[in-house]
């Protein structure tokens, strides 16, 4: 074989090379977008089943798992977490949120176990981006609540996924969404253990999520919690 058909050949075996295998290597070396740190965080929903979940007795078909989350549309039911880590004193649990226009729903953290009626035990964090009740998301329920106005200027809507996250170590609670602090509240030592029947003081317990009527519909997925340290 000729010397100048030799570098016309290596020079299109090149050119062939080259084109595939580039847009591999590109998607390869594609720049990832950062996330956050994940370190330490254990899931607490499978996405298939409620294992590790118990619902109360009243209403139960109001929570459902739908396509890898749980999904809470119907009359009152609280979901408990039931599962290894309970209970727990001190943590920072996550989740991912969705509601539909109108809706209201709720994650109680320190609480118990309860057939019915809604928990008397720990505080709740509400979930309501346009619901009539003016305590907004990521209230303190009754305790620090943040308004529709507060919600807006962070850019929390409906039809939108958000994450909450709640962190409490000591007497301490902080209540974020999106990364930022919404409720930043110290239990006063003095603190009476009870309210207008409800029990909201610190001391261990579980998470409970609130199924609230029938014209409001909430989805959750990514539920994770960390357990921290005193």
């Amino acid at each position: 074989m000729s010397r100048p058909r030799l570098l016309i050949l290596t020079a299109v075996a090149s050119l062939f090379s080259a084109l595939s295998v580039t847009p591999i290597a590109m998607a390869d070396d594609a720049p990832k977008k950062p996330t956050a740190d994940e370190t330490g965080f254990v899931s607490l929903f499978d996405g298939e089943s409620l294992d590790g979940w118990k619902k109360s007795t009243e209403n139960p078909d109001s929570w459902k798992v739908v396509d890898g989350m749980l999904v809470c549309e119907g009359e009152r039911c609280h979901l408990f977490y039931t599962g290894e880590l309970a209970p727990l004193k001190n943590f920072h649990f996550k989740a991912d949120l969705k509601l539909m226009p109108g809706s209201n729903a709720g994650i109680y953290f320190h609480t118990k176990y309860q057939a019915t009626d809604w928990p008397k035990h720990g505080y709740e964090c509400q979930v309501n981006v346009s619901h009539k009740d003016p305590k907004k998301t990521s209230s303190l329920y009754g305790v620090e609540n943040v308004d529709a106005e507060t919600l807006a200027a962070n850019g929390i809507r409906d039809n939108e996924w958000y994450t909450q996250e709640i962190i409490v170590r000591g007497k301490h609670i902080e209540l974020k969404v999106n990364g930022k602090t919404l409720v930043d509240y110290t239990e006063p030592s003095e603190k009476e253990a009870f309210s207008d029947r409800f029990e909201r003081r610190l001391g261990e317990g579980t998470f409970a999520l609130q199924a609230h009527d029938p014209q409001s519909k909430a989805y959750f997925k990514n539920l994770r919690v960390k357990p921290l340290d005193e």
